[in-house]
């Protein structure tokens, strides 16, 4: 198998994403956009014209690109000729599309604790970081990232470190939620990291956390339809969406 060959314009490009900030899967998405329109115009992306920009997203809407694949292109267009390109005039000539909202599968309250309740064992640990996912309403790669730190108990807070964009935030603490996560500390008394995983010095992973949920679910014997899965992003138990590309 050759390997790819990195040109000087994708090169700037990747130094551009890295100076931005951008993680790694983002700048893969951004690449692959790249290449997708340079395919299609089989030259170099950086010489296309206003025309070619519209008959690319002509393409697009033609063979049944989703709407969420058109916008991710679009973005990564954007930041290719803005940033790499110094060509700022070429944005005046992309449009985002609209994608259809559709609303949520909600869980029951029932249904939710007998999801908590059917958390896999032994122990409180996967009981209590679902129970976080839920009540706090954190994603699960910040479920995961939580220290003990983390839990204020003295203002019933939860400090979120580096969250989604890069953020930190503050969530509310709930009475219950303190208790039981009161309960699981004194049982497995984790050092570090609240969920640790194996070895103790990691955290657990958010394909754990989902595994957890995935089979408590089942244990809980709730049925939902076929293309109804969780969030890749989030793991919140109130938030199911019916679309084959959410998770």
């Amino acid at each position: 198998m050759t390997e790819e060959r990195t040109t000087p314009l994708r090169q700037r490009m990747i130094e551009d994403m890295r100076i931005r900030g951008m993680g790694e899967k983002a700048q893969q998405a951004h690449i692959r956009a790249v290449k997708d329109f340079a395919a299609f115009l089989k030259s170099s992306p950086d010489t296309a014209t206003p025309e070619e920009l519209r008959a690319y997203q002509l393409d697009m809407t033609d063979t049944g690109v989703t709407p969420s694949t058109f916008n991710a292109r679009i973005v990564a267009l954007r930041f290719f000729f803005g940033m790499t390109c110094g060509r700022e005039e070429m944005k005046r000539f992309m449009q985002f599309r609209t994608e259809p909202r559709r609303l949520p599968v909600v869980f029951s309250v029932e249904e939710v604790s007998d999801i908590l309740m059917a958390a896999p064992g032994p122990g409180l640990k996967y009981r209590a970081a679902l129970s976080i996912s839920y009540g706090a309403g954190l994603r699960s790669a910040e479920v995961c990232n939580l220290r003990i730190g983390d839990i204020d108990s003295d203002r019933m807070l939860i400090h979120v470190e580096q969250g989604k964009g890069k953020k930190d935030r503050k969530v509310m603490l709930s009475p219950s939620l303190l208790e039981l996560l009161r309960t699981y500390w004194r049982e497995a008394r984790p050092d570090g990291w609240l969920f640790p995983g194996l070895p103790r010095i990691s955290p657990i992973s958010p394909r754990q956390l989902h595994r957890a949920f995935t089979s408590a679910k089942n244990m809980a014997g709730i049925k939902r339809p076929p293309r109804c899965t969780p969030c890749a992003t989030a793991l919140r138990l109130i938030c199911w969406k019916r679309t084959p590309t959410c998770g």
